[in-house]
């Protein structure tokens, strides 16, 4: 086939996918940012302290809506537990906030259909709760975490002026310069997006080049066993970096080509719910036993709900009406109106395009901002793993509470975070954030 011919059916399948999602992108990016302003602290601090299956049962029902991307939950998660959080509720947050978000499952409604739209959500909770549990009993036997680092930490004053300073990592805190509703507007279309835009972007163009480049009944013709096509995927989800919402095309892709719903769910647990990042973090701050409990939670659950869906569940539930007939596969199938989802696509491109200009802006102000107080200890800091708004967040949160820290900001593009106090000690900053997860790159002649 002409190359060329390769191209312009690349182009029509990537705009056709995003025409699907776009509309139920947009819901759910607003559903996200309802969600940033409902939830707080005090919830958090309530219902996931035990060491307890309701603690665990708690973690689970609030990561499930939780529109976190897959790098985002993991400093969200370990703030959780530097707040109080139990192991087994941290575990339990870790594995089922990723699979899920109201985001993902409308856009899975919109690609894969109802069943599972209704599926993905009640395995994340089985199997964040299981984990959790199972952490829980590997803790029972070791010595209670030394507060070491939590020493140095600040009380929460939620009368200063800064608030907690937990900003998105606990996704309540609002700017006491603008109404809830800009904070809401801001997260949803602004910072949630920035987060998630990248991955979203490569999610299709993988889903459009795997439809073009592989041929029809793909894995049915050269692998032929379901079940040797859920191991496949995998071994090739667990280390891999994709959030829940881009993994969704792939998935829907996928399914035309051959694979089984079984291995469909598979990846899309497995490659939302683990990353060689997250798995490298877990085992440096919650130790072995703990990361041992989340990976066979979710590597195990992602094979038995694989098998039980492809043995005990009826096949045609798992058809792809809708994106088969966005393909003109079949017709008479229900669809948005094309004015709606080509106006949500054109929106969501300028919101993305929004993002990356906001970045910039807020790049050269941090850049800029070099001055506080004469007589001030200044650092900047290289930090390595910051990757998302909740990452940058959570650093700042941490770092800013410690004491004799006047202030900690940080350039996400960069990587770097500056700091200013009086008699600042940076072998207290570096453990601070190693206990974060992050890595410590040493200071930055600024």
């Amino acid at each position: 086939m002409d190359f060329t011919l390769y191209i312009k059916q690349f182009i029509v399948d990537f705009i056709q996918i995003l025409n699907e999602m776009s509309p139920y992108l947009l819901l759910g990016f607003l559903f996200a940012g309802i969600l940033k302003v409902a939830i707080p602290q005090k919830f958090i601090d309530k219902y996931m302290g035990q060491k307890n299956s309701r603690s665990v049962l708690n973690a689970a029902l609030l990561g499930i809506p939780m529109p976190l991307c897959s790098c985002g939950v993991i400093p969200t998660g370990i703030s959780f537990y530097k707040s109080g959080a139990s192991k087994g509720s941290t575990v339990s947050f870790l594995i089922s906030t990723p699979q899920t978000g109201v985001d993902s499952i409308l856009v899975t409604y919109s690609l894969l259909g109802l069943p599972f739209a209704i599926i993905r959500p009640i395995i994340a909770l089985v199997t964040g709760y299981v984990g959790g549990m199972l952490a829980n009993s590997f803790d029972k036997k070791e010595e209670k975490i030394e507060e070491k680092i939590l020493s140095e930490v600040k009380n929460c004053d939620t009368n200063s002026k800064e608030g907690c300073g937990c900003g998105d990592s606990c996704g309540t805190q609002v700017d006491e310069k603008h109404s809830k509703l800009y904070t809401m507007f801001k997260y949803a279309f602004v910072d949630f997006l920035q987060d998630i835009s990248k991955w979203l972007v490569i999610g299709l163009l993988l889903a459009a080049v795997i439809s073009v480049a592989l041929p029809d009944d793909f894995f049915a013709s050269y692998i032929g066993n379901d079940f040797v096509g859920m191991l496949i995927i995998l071994v090739a989800s667990v280390p891999l970096y994709i959030c829940a919402t881009s993994s969704v095309p792939v998935a829907a892709i996928l399914l035309m080509k051959g694979v089984s719903p079984g291995a469909a769910l598979v990846f899309l647990m497995a490659g939302p719910a683990t990353n060689a990042a997250t798995i490298t973090v877990l085992n440096k701050v919650l130790g072995k036993k703990t990361s041992f409990a989340y990976l066979i939670s979710i590597i195990m659950g992602a094979l038995v709900f694989g098998l039980l869906i492809d043995h005990t569940l009826p096949r045609e539930w798992f058809t792809l009406k809708g994106l088969h007939a966005t393909m003109g596969a079949h017709d008479g199938h229900f669809s948005l109106p094309l004015w709606l989802q080509w106006g949500s696509s054109i929106s969501l491109t300028l919101l993305i395009i929004n993002g990356y200009i906001q970045k910039t802006i807020l790049k050269r102000k941090i850049t800029d901002d070099t001055t506080l107080v004469d007589k001030t200890d200044k650092h900047l800091i290289s930090v390595l793993g910051m990757s998302c708004n909740h990452c940058k967040n959570s650093v700042e949160k941490h770092i800013g509470a410690l004491k004799n820290i006047n202030s900690a900001k940080v350039n996400l593009e960069q990587k770097q975070l500056r700091i200013s106090g009086n008699k600042i000690e940076l072998e207290i900053i570096q453990k601070e954030l190693e206990s974060l997860g992050f890595e410590y790159g040493g200071e930055i002649d600024s």
